[in-house]
């Protein structure tokens, strides 16, 4: 049986970093790691580097002269599906929302371990990748998912959706009518065993947005107090 990490091995990875030894040590562990690694040292380069050739995963830092990570990262999400990782030296729970909100598909908090990092990438792209025996499409209720294809519809449009957003609604359509805790859609979605749970929060209000009528009121993706949250999509719908 074949290592499903060998799918990976030359991934493109664009890393953006103005500070120079961050953007050398990220540079040399994601190479070593079997990435085939670009790099960017504002956002203006970030966002020609991706429109010129879209990588497979972008490692954005938030403070960048010129546009910052954040402006840049809204710039890639509205036009592409590049997962986004971003890197901030600012540890507040409002500062790494402040990056989820922004589209970015998960963060990472400087200093941080090389290794931590080459983890994070790897975790991403695992995702976004065929598995040799790709599931079949399926419907439920007004939705369509289409996961080797990486494909979700909903009343038969596309839905635009990041990496992370993807991953979220795909499990979820997989479990309907389940109640799930946040602990437990971090190690299912995320594969982490422990993390910031407000990263949930916001993935499943920024997903709310795009497959709820009134996300403001929603009625498919619901919160199931005391527990966590719940689709509640049946296949009649």
């Amino acid at each position: 049986m074949s290592d499903p990490d060998d799918a990976l091995t030359d991934r493109r990875v664009l890393v953006v970093e103005d500070d120079p030894t961050v953007l050398e040590v990220a540079t040399t562990y994601l190479e070593s790691a079997g990435y085939l690694v670009s790099q960017a040292t504002d956002g203006i380069a970030a966002i020609r580097a991706v429109q010129k050739r879209e990588p497979d995963l972008v490692v954005l830092d938030r403070m960048l002269p010129g546009i910052d990570g954040l402006e840049v990262c809204r710039r890639i999400r509205a036009e592409h599906h590049t997962p986004v990782l971003m890197l901030t030296a600012l540890g507040s729970t409002d500062n790494r929302i402040d990056g989820l909100e922004a589209g970015a598909d998960d963060y990472l908090t400087k200093p941080f371990s090389p290794r931590e990092l080459a983890l994070r990438v790897r975790s991403i792209l695992r995702r976004t990748i065929d598995e040799t025996t790709p599931e079949a499409p399926f419907d439920l209720g007004e939705f369509h998912l289409d996961a080797a294809a990486r494909i979700a519809k909903k009343r038969g449009t596309a839905l635009a959706l990041s990496t992370r957003e993807f991953d979220l609604l795909a499990f979820l359509l997989k479990h309907p009518r389940q109640a799930f805790s946040r602990d437990a859609l971090l190690r299912a979605v995320w594969g982490w065993d422990f993390g910031d749970l407000s990263t949930i929060t916001v993935t499943v209000r920024r997903l709310r947005e795009k497959i709820e009528d009134d996300p403001a009121n929603p009625t498919t993706l619901a919160t199931v107090w005391g527990v966590g949250y719940r689709l509640d999509v049946e296949p009649d719908a």
